[in-house]
């Protein structure tokens, strides 16, 4: 309700536009105290004027309901990033130090609590999407229920107390872009072949130590292994593997020639 509806429905008596008119316009007015008419004498009124001490400039920094959502965000993602990377130390601390800012400065706000159910299943969503990849599905579902939730934060329609909407979108396409990247990563170490464990043998040259035809066994990457083949190898003959079975590798004959080039 702003100040023109609110003389209208009696709410208030008057609109004063500084404090020197609201003085002149308050003095010799009938009010009642107590069930008792007392009338207002305001003449020869000194205004002293008092300076906001820093605490309550902090105060009204930190109460502004932006401030109070990136608060929230840097809090709720700094303890995030201390508990998937422990003993960093820096984001643990100054997402606790955020985190209990923000909750001051909701619990003195309208705050609407599925809204701020909205944004942490959002933010639950857009982390699983980073850790159990699921195609985009958990991370552009929480995105919505994010960028819902954050609308929904403020339950009044005061306009000083919504967030803004360009802070809202902003944040929204970085979480967007943010999964984008995730998934692209992703899917480039997927496409990559296995340069680890044991399956990364498969492909590799080595030389034969005993044994063949049949079974026998083969010097592959500097260790032994035990393989087979249905051909006929002899010791020190070039082969390479083409199947890992268990413990076992599958291995075929090498040419002169290739033998050469892969040496």
């Amino acid at each position: 309700m702003d100040s023109e509806n609110a003389l209208e429905l009696n709410v208030i008596d008057f609109i004063a536009s500084d404090p020197q008119q609201l003085v002149e316009m308050s003095n010799g007015r009938t009010i009642m105290i107590n069930g008792i008419n007392q009338d207002i004498e305001l003449n020869d009124v000194a205004f002293v004027e008092r300076q906001q001490d820093w605490r309550f400039s902090l105060l009204s920094v930190i109460t502004n309901p932006n401030v109070a959502y990136i608060l929230m965000l840097i809090g709720i993602y700094g303890l995030l990033l201390e508990f998937y990377n422990p003993g960093v130390g820096l984001p643990g601390v100054l997402g606790g130090i955020c985190l209990v800012l923000a909750m001051y400065s909701l619990q003195m706000l309208p705050v609407s609590y599925a809204g701020l159910a909205l944004i942490l299943l959002g933010i639950a969503l857009m982390v699983a999407e980073a850790f159990s990849p699921s195609f985009g599905i958990f991370g552009l579902g929480g995105v919505a229920a994010f960028s819902l939730g954050s609308i929904m934060l403020m339950d009044t329609e005061v306009p000083g107390y919504q967030i803004a909407l360009p802070l809202i979108i902003g944040i929204s396409l970085f979480s967007v872009a943010f999964i984008v990247v995730t998934l692209s990563m992703l899917a480039r170490v997927r496409s990559k072949p296995v340069t680890t464990g044991m399956e990364a043998v498969v492909g590799e040259t080595g030389k034969v130590v005993s044994g063949f035809p049949g079974a026998g066994r083969v010097l592959v990457a500097g260790e032994i292994w035990q393989a087979q083949c249905t051909s006929e190898l002899q010791a020190g003959q070039s082969i390479r593997v083409t199947k890992l079975t268990g413990l076992s590798l599958d291995v075929e004959a090498l040419s002169d020639e290739t033998s050469s080039k892969t040496g």
